[in-house]
């Protein structure tokens, strides 16, 4: 397997059993109800674009996934931010360009529909922070506050 080999295409509803499969290996815990959420949003929802990227083998085995919201403003305005809020390799394919040529065809394929920010969110000590660093991401001008309960 080398990245050349990789195809990138847009997320269909029927991906879901595969996506959720992926997050399973890279979190070791399902998680079957947040993505049923997101699917319900990303293709039933008429307030949402497809931006949703997955990665796969020649023989269509799924080996990634990049999950993104872009909403439409008023009168179909798009506005210039969308969120990247969920990436997962499986385990088996990290570390070999697949989360850099998902990442880099994401941003194309917003970047067509005229997005020209992307915000994400990461706890600054994961290995998530290294990873979007080393995809061209930086620290915002917004911070991200919490309290404890």
């Amino acid at each position: 397997m080398n990245e050349s080999t990789i195809k990138i295409r847009l997320m269909k509803a029927d991906d879901f059993d595969a996506v959720v499969g992926i997050d399973q290996k890279v979190l070791k815990v399902s998680r079957p109800k947040y993505y049923e959420m997101k699917f319900e949003r990303l293709f039933k929802s008429k307030e949402y674009l497809p931006t949703s990227l997955v990665a796969e083998e020649g023989d269509g085995t799924m080996v990634g996934f990049v999950m993104g919201e872009l909403y439409m403003g008023e009168f179909g305005i798009f506005q210039e931010q969308a969120t990247l809020d969920t990436i997962g390799i499986d385990p088996s394919y990290q570390l070999k360009g697949i989360g850099a040529q998902l990442i880099n065809e994401f941003m194309d394929h917003l970047r067509s529909l005229g997005v020209q920010k992307i915000n994400t969110l990461v706890d600054k000590d994961s290995k998530l922070t290294r990873f979007f660093t080393a995809n061209q991401f930086s620290p915002s001008k917004t911070i991200n506050l919490e309290r404890s309960l």
